[in-house]
């Protein structure tokens, strides 16, 4: 692309290769370059054969530029662009722009693959999400604390089936503790393991997704997987795993300390949690909320934080989170 700048406005001119089919860049009916053109209202935009054009305020020009830059990276390894990346990475150019300390491209954080499985690939798809990730392979303890839907577990998990394959570790731990919002388990009918697996069920649906479903019981019946409640991890020394405690603020103070004393050699712990959902009883407090002023500063800690803006279900859950941050700030909670 090549821009031509005057006093205040400035004009550029991209030229789409043409071993890229234009609805590749602007997507079916149009649906990418109505995102673009709505994220940049006051710059004009026009496409003509495989020719894309843009006229307006030299800043806003220049961004244009780089998104169709960064655009024609991600397309080159042959990865899609849907609306959602679109609108990240011109999040994540804005930011950047702002100053907001953004050393890595959108492309670079698009095109980063974690795990392929049946035509999938797993990959973060916002700047923090890449962070956590990036993370997780540099230190042996991460703590992942952020909103609901902001990829916390799943990363994770994908990082710890990553590593099983990878032959990085020999086992996978997951556990979670068996707190409940609103009902005590003495009064859920069944046995004991029918009465937590409800607990563990998100967790088994996300190796769902990163597993051939078949291999999944042999894998369990090996104790190369293991899902299971906080509790069961008491008295053990936890070597060559990858262990993943997951709904973190619902272990109190003492359960949290022997969680992280069950870290053996060769291990890599991932603890993931939402400060604001907490589901223990009035007057307890939460180990998640307490562990950050004990471990920071500790060598080869992490806490990785994330935000309304790494939501990555419906729009509508971010701004649900954002709605619920104002009304705590605003009621002293």
């Amino acid at each position: 692309m090549t821009q031509t700048p005057t006093r205040a406005q400035a004009s550029a001119q991209f030229t789409v290769p043409a071993k890229h089919p234009m609805v590749t860049v602007l997507g079916s009916g149009d649906s990418l370059l109505r995102v673009i053109e709505d994220a940049f209202p006051a710059t004009d935009i026009h496409v003509r054969g495989n020719e894309i054009s843009a006229v307006g305020d030299a800043r806003e020009v220049a961004l244009v530029q780089r998104l169709f830059d960064e655009m024609m990276l991600v397309l080159r390894t042959g990865q899609p662009m849907t609306e959602d990346a679109v609108e990240r990475s011109i999040a994540m150019l804005r930011a950047a722009e702002n100053g907001e300390g953004a050393t890595e491209t959108p492309a670079e954080v698009l095109t980063q693959n974690i795990l392929s499985n049946r035509g999938r690939t797993i990959r973060p798809k916002t700047l923090n999400q890449k962070r956590y990730v990036d993370a997780i392979d540099k230190h042996t303890i991460v703590f992942g604390i952020g909103p609901a839907g902001t990829g916390k577990t799943y990363l994770a998990m994908a990082k710890a089936v990553q590593a099983l394959q990878a032959k990085q570790v020999n086992r996978i731990i997951l556990t979670r503790p068996a707190v409940e919002a609103g009902e005590r388990l003495g009064f859920l009918p069944g046995t004991l393991y029918e009465k937590i697996d409800p607990y563990l069920r998100p967790l088994y649906d996300a190796l769902h997704d990163m597993l051939d479903p078949d291999s999944i019981p042999r894998l369990m019946a090996a104790g190369t997987i293991e899902v299971a409640p906080l509790a069961y991890m008491r008295g053990r020394t936890l070597n060559d795993a990858f262990i993943i405690l997951d709904e973190a603020q619902n272990t109190n103070p003492e359960q949290m300390k022997m969680f992280l004393t069950r870290l053996g050699f060769d291990s890599k712990i991932v603890i993931t949690g939402d400060v604001t959902q907490i589901d223990l009883p009035g007057g307890t407090k939460s180990g998640l909320r307490q562990v950050r002023d004990i471990l920071t500063g500790v060598d080869d800690v992490h806490f990785a934080e994330l935000t309304s803006r790494d939501v990555v279900r419906h729009k509508l859950v971010g701004r649900i989170v954002d709605a619920y941050e104002k009304y705590d700030s605003r009621n002293g909670r």
